[in-house]
């Protein structure tokens, strides 16, 4: 505006570049917040909202925060979801003609953050990128095995998806199946979600957890940026290649492609759309980002939002239940001792391998270091004195490496040796394929350890970072002004000496520098060379000609010393910045031997089996547990339990009572199972376990009010979306179908879809239910079996057993439940009350149909009348249960007229 001052130009044209972000202007020693900036920041951030003249007639709306301050009010942020532009002067105040340069250095995001303090430690930070399929439909395939007339019309074009972890380097591209882009988005746990503003509305998207269910931000950029050319384009330039195909991208008509395969042109938009976003959120550059590595469908297990969640993987089912994803399989597997293990832990149980070469070799790298307990220890021992090797490297390559940073990467250094050692004697092929080439950058910990202190200051500013003896230069102006600093210490005694002033001293402030202080009582014994400097309230302080020359001679020493350090760490930290890719490989094989080390030790302290792992269709579980549930009690307490699915039945209808724990086993199969494709050892006496393509889950009831979906809605798209994608390599694991809805049709429901399981699908599935009903199945259906979770009945009382045992169970003991949750006594006497007469009068199958007929309150006789909701009248029961073959026509006929009698209301003849 024509009258804003220039410091307000400045921050206008800032704005104007950053219109969608909080810009953090710095002023001093604190970033302010200007106009809508302000308010929006006052709100977020509860600062307090002031105002400015700037120069014209208005006011301008003003807040601010404290530059030591910064990390925390942007975590909040970005939390929010918010972006923050972090425009810093550029040029010393001191040297500046007129106002100080200012420039956006960088931009917060939730996808791109890199402050220490916005970062988890063990969970990666993930900026995604999304592009509609442009090119053919995928192969359906015949792998499920249904008849044509009942899959769904065929898929759509593969979605490109990219992800990048700034902080890290890593890079990948995969094509997803459109029908499984949101299971793929959520495995990945995105922190922020790139999106063409054409795709804004998308169905496909719709899946997509949005920021408010605990998603992903979502950035919106023009169609353009994701332009197949551009993005090739801006991949070349930022990897230095001239064709993308070294990087396995496949273009068309390439030769050895299969007929009709689609090329990467989708892959190449996604990522490069990510790089471009990238370059514009550091303009300074990211030198630490790896070349993209391609994932080609069918590496890893599809896990979906369903059985992430009700699996309780790496989140816990219910908000609050424990800090740290307390209560989850990953929490306790994560033994890792350095925090890329940890992360990599996480990958590992979110993309559990369909490929049982990779299975068995990390099987057999796990067993070797269970057995071999004495190396695992060594290992652990030195892996824990390793730093957070790929963080390091993206601090590396983004120029933001401290002195403090460089010293424990040569600290971490050091300690690869021992690694390399502690494994050198192992076997497994994967252990000898990670030790083998772990490179141990012996010349960039030689650059660190001679250019660097050994306790270096957290700042460079703070000097004494270089180590003494690696720069002659450097040396001899420490020597000048040690030497100045010691002579001006040696001042006082001598002027003492001269003046006779006992009590004078030499003393320092940054504001004076040095000075000679007199008390107020000796002021007529100062020599007349003497210069007065301060006037305090007891007394002045003086400098001499002699004292300021050696005063110079400190701070001229002091200022080029700051420089030449500053430019020797600098020099140092792009010595070391240029092996970056160096760094990046040796820290993943690092985190991978500490993943498996991690793994064996967790083997060994759980009492952990080696499954057999085959390419057959049996799964076979000899006394299995929960992995998370036995944690939180007393192992001998835990009921271990065998599950067996093959071709003879391979669906397993599981009842029982409320709180027997049928969900325990149901979960703890589909634990087993995914623990063993990651090659991991499995909690078990024995396993032996086919490798499956999908593992699905349907537990418990939800609803989602913000959708417009009621429970039972939920319900149904978490079982259709079974049953389309299951095939008979899958494993189900359904706890419950059909509850939502009327006791008629959720029996339907469960029937029909059991049924369609076992003809259509042939997939192996455990299924808890109350419907009793559905034990039926196992006399009609070869596929299916019955099983129950046992207990004994005492009075009233019952007792958990919680084993597993052959049949069905009749009962779900509620009311006995009930009385367990406090459930005031009146209301249980009534319930048993009401019980025994649906039982009675409904003989053919009281619990499990709940067929509701008129019951009468609790004063009421019984009817004489039947309702209209009475399905049917007594006798009809009665009839059904006749035995008419062993009966005389006699019996018969005198029967006929009993039945006659009762129906007409009439006594019985000869009745009293």
């Amino acid at each position: 505006m024509p009258d804003d001052t220039p410091l307000m130009q400045q921050w206008r044209d800032a704005k104007s570049r950053h219109r969608d972000a909080l810009v953090f202007f710095r002023v001093g020693d604190f970033y302010e917040l200007f106009n809508q900036d302000a308010e929006e920041g006052a709100r977020l951030l509860g600062l307090t909202l002031t105002s400015r003249n700037n120069g014209a007639a208005a006011r301008v709306p003003l807040a601010g925060i404290p530059v030591k301050a910064l990390d925390e009010y942007l975590a909040r942020l970005v939390r929010a979801g918010k972006r923050v532009a972090i425009c810093e002067q550029v040029e010393d105040p001191a040297e500046a003609r007129g106002i100080v340069r200012r420039e956006v250095v960088e931009t917060v995001t939730p996808g791109t953050v890199l402050h220490d303090a916005l970062l988890a430690d063990r969970r990666n930070t993930f900026l995604a990128a999304v592009v509609k399929g442009s090119g053919a439909p995928a192969s359906e395939g015949s792998a499920s095995g249904r008849p044509a007339t009942d899959r769904p019309a065929p898929a759509e074009a593969p979605w490109a998806l990219a992800a990048l972890d700034l902080s890290t380097g890593e890079f990948t591209v995969r094509a997803v199946p459109a029908g499984t882009l949101a299971d793929e988005v959520g495995r990945i746990e995105p922190a922020e979600l790139l999106l063409p503003r054409s795709l804004q509305e998308d169905p496909a998207l719709a899946g997509v957890a949005s920021p408010l269910e605990g998603g992903p931000a979502r950035t919106v950029r023009d169609d353009w940026v994701f332009d197949a050319e551009l993005a090739r384009e801006e991949l070349q330039r930022r990897f230095g290649v001239r064709s993308l195909e070294g990087f396995g991208f496949r273009t068309e008509g390439e030769a050895g492609a299969e007929p009709g395969a689609p090329d990467d042109r989708d892959l190449v938009r996604a990522g490069g759309a990510l790089v471009t976003y990238v370059h514009e959120i550091r303009p300074g550059g990211v030198a630490h980002l790896e070349p993209p590595r391609i994932l080609r469908p069918g590496s890893a297990m599809v896990l979906d939002r369903m059985t992430r969640r009700n699996l309780e993987l790496v989140e816990p089912l219910r908000a609050g239940a424990g800090e740290g994803g307390e209560g989850t399989l990953l929490a306790v597997l994560d033994r890792a001792a350095t925090a890329m293990g940890g992360r990599l832990l996480r990958r590992w149980v979110l993309n559990p391998l369909v490929a049982p070469a990779e299975i068995w070799a990390r099987q057999e790298a796990v067993e070797e270091l269970v057995t071999e307990q004495g190396v695992r220890r060594r290992l652990r021992d030195a892996l824990r004195r390793v730093a957070d090797l790929e963080r390091l490297a993206g601090k590396m390559g983004t120029g933001r490496g401290t002195p403090r940073d460089l010293r424990a990467l040569a600290r971490s250094l050091a300690q690869l040796p021992a690694v390399a050692e502690a494994c050198g004697a192992l076997s497994a092929p994967l252990l000898r394929t990670l030790t083998g080439e772990l490179d141990l950058l012996a010349e960039v910990r030689a650059l660190l350890d001679g250019a660097l202190a050994d306790d270096p200051p957290a700042a460079l500013s703070e000097g004494g970072v270089i180590r003494p003896g690696f720069d002659e230069a450097l040396d001899e102006l420490r020597a000048l002004r040690d030497g100045a600093v010691d002579f001006i210490a040696s001042l006082q005694t001598r002027e003492r000496e001269r003046t006779g002033i006992a009590s004078l001293k030499v003393g320092f402030n940054k504001v004076f520098g040095y000075y000679l202080e007199v008390t107020r009582a000796n002021l007529d014994r100062v020599p007349d060379d003497y210069v007065r400097k301060q006037t305090l309230a007891n007394g002045e302080r003086y400098f001499t000609p002699e004292l300021k020359e050696w005063e110079e001679k400190v701070f001229g020493a002091e200022d080029r010393m700051a420089q030449l350090e500053a430019r020797l760490f600098g020099e140092v930290r792009e010595r070391a910045a240029g092996e970056t890719a160096r760094l990046q490989k040796t820290a993943r094989r690092v985190a991978a031997l500490d993943v498996l080390a991690a793994l064996a030790e967790g083997a060994e302290e759980g009492g952990y089996v080696r499954p057999e792992v085959h390419t057959g269709y049996d799964l076979e579980i000899e006394a299995g547990r929960h992995p998370v549930v036995e944690t939180m009690m007393p192992r001998e307490e835990f009921i271990p339990n065998d599950v067996r699915l093959a071709e003879d039945g391979f669906i397993v209808i599981l009842t029982g009572p409320n709180m027997a724990g049928k969900s325990t086993v149901l979960r703890q199969v589909g634990l087993i199972q995914l623990l063993a494709q990651m090659g991991a050892f499995v909690p078990a006496r024995r396993a032996r376990l086919p490798v499956v393509d999908r593992i699905f889950t349907r537990v418990g009831a939800s609803d989602n009010l913000a959708r417009g979906e009621s429970t039972f809605m939920v319900e149904m798209h978490e079982t259709a979306a079974i049953l389309h994608g299951a095939s008979d390599r899958s494993l189900v694991l359904l706890d419950e179908i059909g509850r939502g809805t009327s006791t008629y049709d959720g029996v339907s429901i469960a029937w029909a879809v059991t049924e369609h399981l076992h003809e259509a699908v042939g997939c192996k599935t455990v299924f808890a239910t109350h419907y009793h009903e559905l034990t039926q199945l196992g006399d009609l259906l070869p596929g299916v079996v019955n099983r129950n979770v046992a207990v004994r009945e005492a009075g009233d009382d019952i007792v958990f057993l919680r084993r597993l045992e052959p049949g069905g169970a009749d009962r779900s003991y509620g009311i006995q439940v009930a009385r367990l949750a406090g459930v005031p006594r009146s209301v249980i006497a009534r319930a048993a009350e009401l019980l025994h007469e649906l039982e009675g009068t409904h003989s053919g199958g009281g619990e499990g149909l709940g067929r509701h007929g008129a019951l009468r309150p609790r004063s009421e006789a019984p009817p004489d009348q039947l309702t209209l909701f009475t399905p049917e009248h007594p006798l009809l029961a009665r009839l059904r249960n006749l035995a008419l073959e062993e009966m005389t026509p006699l019996e018969a006929l005198n029967l006929l007229s009993r039945l006659r009698a009762e129906a007409r209301g009439d006594r019985e003849p000869g009745a009293p």
